[in-house]
């Protein structure tokens, strides 16, 4: 399927389950999490964790609404401390056993591309078009992982969870990157792997949302926000 990317000046990709594999970045943290805030918590706790962040771990797998699927660093932590409270722990054990448990997933070791990203950069931006991400991670693991895999420098804007704009689906992020660069949102593209991204796509009025099936979301929970689903960003160029 060709992607109708004539008119489009900038286009937003979304970071995890997008251009970085999300299952080999947050599925061995899911389940090393869940074990460490047993240990510390001193009770079970798999169950109502990987409910809360929307992981099968026998799938191995996130399901779209789930809160690792579109939801800040910050924000998970919050949640998971609630999690622990509705297990029947104190507010002051559960912030303690969170604060033993809690880290972030290696952003060097654990990020692995989606494809040939580099070269699928390099090409889009031959063609004159300027790129961005805006993602639900925060700024110094991203930045991390792009510099390590070559592609920070290839970007013209990023927007991070922790950078102080409403995050997904707001469309703030869009409006910031667009203003930036001084490209108006109908000659912008976002793509995703989730609905959060889509929505974010659609509360902006861009001109070309485009959902990638690499990620959380399958071809029926896209479809209905998405100007066009494609199997990964490499569909991005005609082949």
């Amino acid at each position: 399927m060709t992607v109708p990317l004539d008119g489009i000046d900038l286009i937003i990709f979304d970071k995890d389950g997008t251009i970085i594999d999300f299952g080999r970045m947050w599925a061995g943290w899911a389940e090393t999490l869940a074990a460490s805030l047993g240990t510390a918590a001193g009770r079970a706790v798999e169950e109502p964790l990987y409910a809360m962040l929307g992981y099968d771990p026998v799938a191995r797998a996130v399901r779209v609404g789930g809160g690792l699927a579109a939801t800040p660093m910050a924000r998970l932590r919050e949640r998971t401390v609630g999690v622990l409270v509705d297990t029947g722990l104190g507010d002051e054990d559960a912030e303690r056993a969170v604060a033993a448990a809690w880290h972030a997933p290696d952003p060097v070791a654990l990020a692995h591309p989606i494809g040939d990203v580099g070269a699928l950069f390099r090409e889009l931006r031959a063609g004159g078009r300027r790129l961005a991400i805006a993602t639900s991670d925060d700024r110094e693991p991203t930045e991390r992982s792009l510099a390590a895999l070559d592609l920070l420098d290839a970007l013209d804007g990023l927007v991070c969870a922790d950078d102080g704009l409403p995050v997904k689906p707001a469309p703030e992020a869009v409006f910031h990157l667009c203003a930036s660069m001084g490209v108006g949102t109908d000659r912008t593209a976002v793509v995703g792997d989730s609905p959060v991204d889509l929505r974010m796509a659609r509360a902006a009025s861009v001109g070309l949302a485009v959902g990638v099936l690499t990620g959380v979301g399958g071809r029926a929970d896209l479809e209905p926000l998405a100007d066009v689903v494609i199997e990964s960003v490499e569909g991005l160029l005609p082949g």
